[in-house]
């Protein structure tokens, strides 16, 4: 058995004690989405011209048409070339596990045949069936798993807000009731529902909270996606198209259309080759699944509610290689390496390493560093027999020319005894003071809306090398942090602490030569993370202003709209290395970076429009970079405050004893031990651990 000696998945068991998460879902790894709708009758175009802005599923708003307009294509929608269960079929020849349908998309229309409106596809059209209900039964024929979409914002709606250029609407009473009896008559009327696929709006903490706890009792087992909002979820889901670069300690999904440029069907869309596309998505499906996540791949019907010939060809196309090469994809966990290749991906199933190499990339010598364990053979999948030998205690396998002809990635596998283990090269503190600059953190995926959306960290994970037998560590923790509980894990055993109480301890900080502040605009996304140049204490680039009127820690605000974000950036100068308090003043979320560290990023609740902490920042002796990212959501003005502190109370806390196991490599890890969501930030960046 595969024996990882870290805690990446840290995050994982510390989720909310219910159910859920679903080891199904968790396990499908590819799945089918569909954009069908009102929509696809017009494929893109109105009034015989392409709409080339915005996707063609939302060509109601970015084609500027009257909603009666719009309301009367429903007369023409008559898709008498869909099939369900064929359908159905193409996802199983694909590969996927599941299929998720909109059951309602942003314009209102239902494709299902809903009792709380007649703008549905059996009342408002010539067609009368409902074609959710016929894909939910196909897929119960065919043991296909059937998940729904459903849009929190409704266009069509009296008294939903009006359409705006976001789609981040907040929810009237009114339409909030509306969406809970939608999505009671779908919970109630389609039978078993793997997944709920919530969209756009922004919702109140109460709302998220009542969409979820209606789900869940009506479908104990239907997994709840992150765009419900407030962190109310059972899975996150990425920004569009996103692929992180990173593992994460949670249920994720990246959702992916062919096209960056729509999801919905566009009539005129260039399509290129089919080989390519097929190429593309193979590609997007191991990163996925390597990152331990689930890969939905969406196709646009047309309005006719055929499938679009070159989706179909592609599809099959990826069901093909999956065939060859699915045990590599299905069951399969996370890369365990603490590293990713740079020639491809890998991924781990029961006693086999997959290694996923790219063409173009492959080396003479794959080096499987960390690898602990004996090799019983390496091989292509299907393709014959590869060396591979230990080498001065790394593993190295050696590759030949023209492995997989029928694949963009040549896929290896490593077949090891049980009771292999990995080490983590890059993970292990040298030193005996544990902070977040050594962590590897648990990263999570925070989602209080579309737009506020951002990598979270719900845990700090360490590798230590110590030959003592047992470790009582001491904690080293500030006012920003008394009161809270964590979880302090080594080698696997876990104690609760409150921190709170110890001992004062007096600290000394290096003197600094605190730069100018400058300023400038930036995108509206709080999960970006920006870089900075700078020449003699000035960053470089457009846009940067000097903060002349800022007065150390008053509230400057800034007139900017909403979901917005501004840059603020300043230089300091140590004198040696050590730590430096500053308080910041920010409004609904912040990112702070030292150096182009991450310190700290998380969000504020609707309405906290000014909040300060706090933040220990660790200089180096010479020029640091402070850069702050600040990010208003919904306030009229967006919030500035900064001053450097003289000092800081910090308290040591003694912790009980804990005995080490066998060997010199040892782990410890810290969270939170009531987090309020399996997604939120646990800030405990100013926490130090000395063993």
């Amino acid at each position: 058995m595969l024996k990882v000696v870290f805690l990446f998945l840290l995050g994982v068991q510390v989720a909310y004690g219910q159910v859920k998460p679903d080891s199904a879902w968790m396990n499908q790894k590819f799945s089918m989405f569909i954009h069908w709708g009102l929509y696809s009758q017009l494929g893109g175009v109105w009034n015989g011209k392409p709409v080339s802005s915005g996707y063609s599923e939302q060509i109601q708003s970015h084609g500027g048409i009257f909603s009666d307009w719009y309301a009367a294509v429903a007369r023409d929608f008559n898709p008498v070339d869909w099939d369900a269960d064929a359908v159905v079929k193409l996802a199983k020849d694909a590969g996927m596990k599941s299929v998720v349908f909109t059951s309602k998309h942003h314009d209102g229309f239902c494709m299902y045949h809903s009792r709380l409106t007649d703008y549905n596809i059996v009342d408002a059209t010539p067609y009368k069936r409902d074609v959710m209900k016929e894909l939910a039964e196909a897929c119960r024929r065919q043991d296909m798993r059937f998940g729904v979409y459903f849009s929190l914002i409704d266009w069509h709606f009296p008294q939903a807000y009006p359409i705006s250029s976001h789609n981040a609407d907040p929810l009237t009473p009114e339409h909030y009731e509306y969406n809970l009896r939608q999505v009671e008559e779908i919970m109630t009327g389609y039978g078993p529902v793997s997944e709920i696929w919530f969209d756009m709006g922004s919702l109140t903490p109460e709302q998220s909270r009542g969409l979820y706890a209606l789900v869940s009792r009506l479908q104990p087992q239907c997994m709840i996606s992150g765009r419900l909002g407030n962190d109310c979820s059972d899975f996150s889901v990425m920004a569009d198209n996103e692929y992180p670069d990173y593992k994460m300690g949670v249920p994720w999904q990246t959702a992916a259309s062919f096209f960056d440029e729509t999801w919905g069907y566009r009539s005129w869309q260039e399509r290129g080759e089919v080989a390519d596309k097929r190429d593309e998505k193979i590609r997007s499906l191991i990163k996925v699944v390597s990152r331990g996540g689930n890969y939905l791949l969406n196709i646009g019907p047309k309005g006719d509610g055929s499938v679009v010939p070159f989706e179909e060809q592609v599809l099959l196309g990826m069901g093909k290689w999956l065939g060859k090469y699915g045990e590599a994809i299905y069951g399969a966990k996370a890369n365990p390496f603490d590293y990713v290749p740079e020639w491809g991906d890998v991924t781990a199933r029961g006693n086999n390493l997959y290694l996923f190499v790219e063409r173009g990339k492959c080396p003479e010598r794959i080096v499987l560093e960390g690898l602990r364990g004996r090799v019983k053979r390496a091989a292509y999948l299907g393709d014959g027999v590869l060396n591979i030998a230990e080498e001065k205690g790394v593993w190295v396998v050696y590759p030949v020319a023209n492995g997989s002809v029928d694949s963009p990635v040549d896929v290896i596998c490593v077949e090891l005894e049980e009771g292999y283990e990995i080490l983590p090269l890059h993970a292990w503190v040298a030193g005996r003071m544990l902070t977040w600059e050594n962590a590897v953190p648990v990263n999570a995926y925070s989602s209080m809306d579309y737009y506020t959306g951002f990598r979270s960290v719900i845990a700090y994970n360490w590798m230590i090398k110590t030959a003592v037998r047992q470790l009582k560590p001491v904690l080293f923790y500030t006012e920003e942090e008394r009161g809270k509980k964590i979880v302090l894990a080594v080698d696997g055993e876990e104690k609760e602490v409150v921190l709170d109480g110890g001992s004062r301890v007096k600290t000394q900080a290096p003197r600094v030569v605190w730069g100018n502040i400058f300023w400038k605009r930036t995108g509206g996304l709080l999960g970006s993370i920006p870089a900075v140049s700078a020449v003699d204490g000035v960053p470089e680039g457009e846009g940067w202003q000097l903060c002349g009127d800022l007065q150390p820690g008053l509230k400057w605000e800034l007139p900017v709209g909403e979901r917005r974000s501004v840059l603020f950036w300043q230089e300091m100068v140590a004198d040696r290395d050590g730590d430096v308090v500053v308080e910041i003043g920010s409004g609904n979320g912040v990112m702070v970076l030292l150096n182009g560290q991450v310190v700290t990023t998380h969000s504020a609740g609707r309405g906290m429009e000014y909040n300060k902490e706090k933040i220990i920042l660790p200089l180096k002796k010479g020029k640091n970079s402070l850069l702050i990212k600040v990010y208003n959501r919904f306030e009229k003005h967006l919030c500035f405050s900064f001053q450097p502190e003289s000092g800081l109370s910090v308290f040591r806390l003694e912790t009980e004893i804990y005995p080490l196991k066998s060997g010199s490599w040892h782990t410890c890890g810290v969270r939170l031990a009531h987090p309020e969501t399996r997604n939120s930030a646990m800030r405990l960046n100013n926490l130090k651990i000395r063993y």
